[in-house]
């Protein structure tokens, strides 16, 4: 069901106009400019993380905020299941000298 009855309901952090839904009590924004990262962006995301670049560089390249990189981050860190494989090391005998 949409509603009519909306109140404006302030500003964002970005300076829009919030409104607010008085049924709900929703908040929303109208016409957000925000835009979904594309899956070229993650996968050339996911490269620059494999060589180490940092999240502020690969937010500068990629022209998105550092808060999308870590976000992007802790999603795939929940998504990949990290294995470590332990394996037992045979302990030397400490050397004698007879001298």
């Amino acid at each position: 069901m949409v509603s009519e009855e909306v109140s404006r309901n302030g500003q964002t952090r970005h300076r829009k106009q919030n409104y607010k839904c008085r049924e709900c009590g929703r908040q929303f924004v109208l016409n957000p400019t925000w835009k979904a990262i594309t899956k070229e962006q993650q996968e050339l995301m996911s490269r620059m993380l494999l060589e180490r670049i940092s999240q502020p560089g690969i937010a500068r390249v990629l022209q998105v905020s550092e808060d999308t990189v870590q976000r992007y981050v802790n999603a795939r860190a929940v998504v990949e299941k990290k294995q470590v494989e332990v394996s037992a090391f045979a302990k030397k005998a400490p050397e004698c000298s007879d001298g």
